[in-house]
C-alpha cells in the first residue's frame, strides 16, 4: 500500500466515519450520513472528490446519528433523529437515509413521524464540490481553486468548475425539491404516524448532463446495477458453512469486500482486477493486487489473470526518472484521473516499487496451475521474460545478485517495497537505512520468480532456459542465506543497505521469505521461535517491528503496527516448514480480531500487546475494506487446510489442520479445472465431491514449485 514520505495525511475518518465502496468510486462520510468539508470525506469517482458537502438538516437541526449499517459494501442505511427545539429529550422525528454508491451516489430520504400530531418540516440540504484529487484529499494539501458556476433548472442543480485547461462537474438531481444555488429546500408536512420520502441523485458530469439510469432499479427484480454485478460476482465463488459461525462471517465479509473491491479495466472491460482499498487506493496496484488475488485464487482464479493481463499492458518499455519507468518493470500504481504534478511521479502511472515485477511471475506461475488455457498463459510468458530481463538489468544494478531499490526523484517514495513509509526500513537501534536497499522478501519474490519461469521452461521443453534460472535461484539462495543472516541473534537481517551492511532490525518481513522457500531448513525453527516471541506476537498476529527495536512504536505504520495480510503469508510461510500450530496462532488470533470489526479486517491496526489492551486498537487512518486485508483470512484458511490444486498435472491437494474451535468446514460451488467442487472437512478429515474428469484428490500437501523443478531436473538426468 502506498504510504507517505512525510507525515502530511489528512489525519483520521473520524470515530464512526462509513465508507461505502463499489469499483473504483467510494464515500466516506460521518455516521449520521453528512459528508463535511473539514473532514477527509466526499463522494469519490475516479479518484476525484466530486461531493465535498453533503448536510441535512430538518428546522434548521443537524441529525443525531442513531445507527449506520452497511447492507452491503455499496449500500449502507444511516438512522438519525431530530432534536426537539422545545427542550423535551424524546424526538418523535426519526429520519433514514438509504445510500448506495455506484458511478455517483443515490440516496433515499425517509422522515418518519412518530407522534399524534402532524409535522411541519423544512428539509434543506447543503451541497459543496471542490473536484479535488484523491492525492489532495489524502494528503491534506488542497490548494487550487476552482472558478465555480452554480445553475439550479428543474428538479436540478448542476455545479460546474474550472481551473487552468480543465473541466468538471456534477448535477444533483432532487424531484420536488425548491432549488437555490445554496441549497435544496423541501417543505413538507409529515402526517401522524407517517413518513415521506424522496430520492436524491448526484453525477459526475462535465456538459452538466448527467445520468440517473446507472441507478434505475428494474421493474423486474427490483435490483440495482451493484445489486445484479453482486449477484452475479456470488453465484460464482463459494459458498461456504463452518462450525464457527464467528468465523463464517469473517469469510463471507471477505467474499462481499473482495467483490466490491473489483474494477474493470478501462481499455478491456471483460477484465476485472482488484483495487487496492478505501478509501485512498482505489485503483490497480502492482504489489497489492498482485498478493491480494494470489490469496483469493480459491475463490476466483480469473481475478489473477485480469490483473496479470491489466499490468502486462501497461509494462515499462522506457527509461524514465520522473515516474521511475523502466524496460520490464511492472507498475506500482495506475490513477484515473488525477491532474499531473499531484501523484506519484506526476503521471497517471506510477513505478517506484521494487516488488511488483517479481510478484507479476510468481503470480504467472500460480495462475499456471490452475487450468487456463495454454495459448492464454503463453501470450504472458514474454512479459514475464521482460520482467527476469528487468530483475537482471536494473533491479540489480551493481551485479551483486540482489535486486535493491534506490528512488530516481525526490517526489518518488522513499522505500519501496511493501512497508513504503519513510521511516520504515532501519537498523535495529532506530537508524535509518540509506539506499540503495535489497529488502529481505524482495530476494525471496525473485527467487520464486525464478523458479515459476524455471517450471513453465521445463514443463514446454526449453530445458535451456529451465537450467538456467534453477542454476540463478540456487545460487540467490545460497548468497541470501550467508549474507542476510545473523547467526548471533538468530533471524534475517530485514534488508542489506547501500555499503552491504546488515539492517540489522528484527522484523516481520522474513516471514515472507519462509513461505516461497527461501529460508534453509535448519535456520526456521529460529525464525519461527523468533515470529512468535512475546517481541513479535502482539497477541493479535506478529508485529511488523520487534517492540525491542530502537524504532518500535506500536501506532506506527510500519514499525510495530500487525497486518492481517502479512501474517497471513507468515501463517502459510510457517505451515510450508511444518509449524502449524504457530500457525494456527496467527490464524486464530487474527480471525478472533475480526469479531471487534464487524467480521472485516482492516488494513492494519495498532501493536499493544493483547494482555494490555483486551480488543486490537485501531490504527486512525487504516483502509477498510482492503484488498490484501479482505483476501487474509480465505489465505489463512485455505493454509490450514493446505488447500491448492495443479490442473496440468491433474491434482487437488489437502491436508487439513484446522483448529479444533474452528468446527466442520462444508464448502458447495468452490471453482475447479472448469467445473465446481464440492469440500467436506469434518474433523480434519476431507472430502471431495464433483472432481472434474482428469482430476485425483491427494491426501496431503501439493508440491512446492521448489520441488517441481528438483523433480523435473532429477527426471532428465536419469
Amino acid at each position: 500500500m502506498a504510504g507517505w514520505n512525510a507525515d502530511t495525511a489528512a489525519g483520521p475518518l473520524g470515530a464512526g466515519a462509513v465508507t461505502l465502496v463499489e469499483g473504483s468510486s467510494f464515500c466516506i462520510s460521518l455516521p449520521n450520513g453528512d459528508i463535511r468539508p473539514e473532514h477527509p470525506h466526499g463522494l469519490f469517482v475516479q479518484d476525484t472528490r466530486i461531493l465535498s458537502g453533503w448536510s441535512l438538516t430538518i428546522n434548521g437541526q443537524q441529525l443525531e446519528p442513531l445507527a449506520a449499517e452497511t447492507k452491503e459494501p455499496y449500500r449502507g442505511l444511516f438512522v438519525c433523529r431530530v432534536a426537539r427545539s422545545d427542550g423535551y429529550a424524546d424526538s418523535p422525528l426519526v429520519m433514514e437515509r438509504l445510500r448506495e454508491v455506484g458511478a455517483g451516489i443515490q440516496e433515499q430520504v425517509t422522515v418518519r413521524n412518530y407522534s399524534l400530531k402532524p409535522a411541519d418540516c423544512v428539509i434543506s440540504l447543503k451541497i459543496e464540490a471542490d473536484f479535488a484529487d484523491v492525492f489532495e484529499v489524502k494528503e491534506a494539501r488542497i490548494q487550487r481553486q476552482w472558478d465555480e458556476t452554480r445553475q439550479a433548472d428543474g428538479d436540478a442543480l448542476t455545479i460546474r468548475a474550472v481551473w487552468q485547461d480543465i473541466r468538471k462537474g456534477m448535477v444533483v438531481q432532487a424531484p420536488g425539491a425548491d432549488i437555490s444555488p445554496e441549497a435544496l429546500t423541501y417543505r413538507v408536512t409529515v402526517p401522524p404516524h407517517g413518513h415521506w420520502s424522496t430520492v436524491l441523485t448526484v453525477m459526475p458530469s462535465v456538459e452538466g448532463a448527467g445520468s440517473t439510469a446507472a441507478f434505475v432499479h428494474s421493474d423486474r427484480d427490483g435490483l440495482s446495477p451493484r445489486d445484479r454485478r453482486r449477484r452475479e460476482w456470488v453465484a460464482k465463488i463459494p459458498v461456504l458453512h463452518m462450525g464457527n459461525h464467528s468465523i463464517e462471517r469473517t469469510l463471507r465479509r471477505s467474499y462481499d469486500d473482495l467483490g466490491a473491491l473489483r474494477i474493470e479495466d478501462p481499455d478491456h472491460p471483460e477484465r476485472v482486477v482488484v483495487a487496492a482499498g478505501a478509501p485512498w487506493f482505489m485503483t490497480l496496484f502492482g504489489r497489492d493486487s498482485l498478493w491480494a488475488s494470489v490469496m483469493a485464487m480459491p475463490v476466483d482464479p480469473s481475478l489473477a489473470l485480469g490483473t496479470l493481463q491489466t499490468l502486462a499492458d501497461r509494462q515499462g518499455t522506457v527509461v524514465d526518472p520522473v515516474s521511475e519507468e523502466e524496460p520490464g518493470k511492472i507498475l506500482h500504481e495506475v490513477r484515473l484521473d488525477v491532474s499531473s504534478g499531484l501523484s506519484l511521479g506526476g503521471k497517471s502511472a506510477y513505478y517506484g516499487s521494487i516488488d511488483a515485477t517479481p510478484l507479476f511471475v510468481m503470480t504467472l506461475g500460480t495462475v499456471s496451475r490452475w487450468g487456463f488455457a495454454k495459448e492464454t498463459i503463453a501470450a504472458l510468458l514474454p512479459h514475464a521474460d521482460r520482467a527476469l530481463d528487468w530483475i537482471r538489468d536494473y533491479g540489480d544494478k551493481d551485479g551483486d545478485g540482489f535486486v535493491e531499490y534506490q528512488r530516481l526523484n525526490p517526489q518518488g517514495l522513499i522505500n519501496q517495497g511493501w512497508k513504503d513509509s519513510w521511516d520504515a526500513i532501519n537498523f535495529a537501534d532506530g537508524t535509518l537505512a540509506e539506499p540503495p536497499i535489497a529488502l529481505c522478501e524482495v530476494q525471496a519474490y525473485v527467487y520464486i520468480a525464478y523458479l515459476s519461469r524455471a517450471w513453465i521452461a521445463y514443463d514446454a521443453g526449453d530445458l535451456a532456459l529451465a537450467d538456467e534460472l534453477a542454476d540463478r535461484a540456487a545460487q540467490l539462495k545460497k548468497q541470501f542465506n550467508e549474507q542476510f543472516w545473523i547467526p548471533e541473534r538468530g533471524y534475517y537481517a530485514i534488508a542489506l543497505d547501500g555499503k552491504k551492511r546488515q539492517v540489522d532490525a528484527c522484523a516481520s518481513n522474513m516471514g515472507h521469505c519462509l513461505i516461497l522457500g527461501l529460508v534453509d531448513k535448519d535456520k526456521a525453527p529460529q525464525v519461527a521461535e523468533r515470529l512468535m516471541s512475546p517481541e513479535m506476537f502482539s497477541g493479535w498476529g506478529v508485529r511488523t517491528l520487534s517492540s525491542d527495536m530502537g524504532a518500535y512504536n506500536p501506532i506506527s505504520y510500519h514499525n510495530g503496527s500487525v497486518w492481517p495480510h502479512d501474517n497471513a503469508i507468515i501463517a502459510a510461510g510457517l505451515m510450508r516448514y511444518g509449524f502449524v500450530a504457530e500457525a494456527q496462532r496467527i490464524a486464530t488470533a487474527l480471525l478472533e480480531a475480526a469479531d471487534y470489526t464487524g467480521g472485516r479486517l482492516p488494513e492494519l491496526f495498532c501493536g499493544f500487546n493483547r494482555d494490555q489492551l483486551a480488543a486490537p486498537v485501531p490504527y486512525p487512518t487504516a483502509c477498510s475494506p482492503q484488498a490484501w486485508a479482505a483476501t487474509s483470512p480465505i489465505r489463512m484458511v485455505t493454509s490450514l487446510m493446505q488447500y491448492d490444486a495443479h490442473v496440468s498435472r491433474g491434482g487437488l491437494w489437502m491436508d487439513p489442520v484446522l483448529p479444533e474451535s474452528f468446527g466442520d468446514l462444508h464448502i458447495t460451488n468452490a471453482p475447479m479445472a472448469g467445473g465446481r467442487i464440492t469440500i467436506d472437512i469434518t474433523n480434519s478429515v476431507p472430502t471431495v465431491q464433483g472432481l472434474p474428469e482428469g482430476m485425483v484428490f491427494h491426501h496431503g500437501h501439493r508440491p512446492w514449485m521448489t520441488e517441481l523443478v528438483e523433480q523435473a531436473d532429477r527426471r532428465r538426468s536419469v
